[in-house]
């Protein structure tokens, strides 16, 4: 087993404290799942907003979620001009046996914009 950091990021419709919790737990989830992670794999989770989420805590969500014995810390994005706005990022400390080539970093949303060359593109309808 080796520890990876696992990144991801979601952009927020508005600063309300349902949609950034909503948010960040389906973001959460989803870093679980494209990493086949397990909760006891996880050592600790750092998350940044942006200075104009001011509706509550990132870590509040997946505390909801029932994680209760991991290190989790928030913090201020610094405040750039231009950068993306109503976001927030992970950053998740894990223990896993996949190589670092195989981490699958999550960009939901608006965020999608912030690492395109990590998003996969969608397949294109059939006509």
């Amino acid at each position: 087993m080796a520890v990876r950091a696992v990144r991801g990021a979601v952009q927020l419709d508005r600063d309300d404290k349902t949609v950034l919790l909503d948010a960040v737990k389906e973001l959460f989830n989803e870093v679980l799942e494209a990493n086949e992670l397990d909760r006891d794999s996880l050592i600790s989770i750092i998350f940044t907003s942006t200075p104009d989420l001011r509706c509550g805590f990132p870590a509040v969500a997946v505390r909801e979620l029932g994680l209760a014995d991991v290190p989790l810390m928030c913090a201020q994005e610094l405040d750039i001009q231009g950068a993306l706005p109503r976001t927030v990022r992970l950053l998740v400390h894990a223990e896993t046996g996949r190589a670092k080539s195989e981490i699958r970093h999550v960009y939901l949303g608006g965020a999608a914009a912030l690492r395109r060359d990590l998003v996969p593109i969608p397949a294109r309808a059939a006509a």
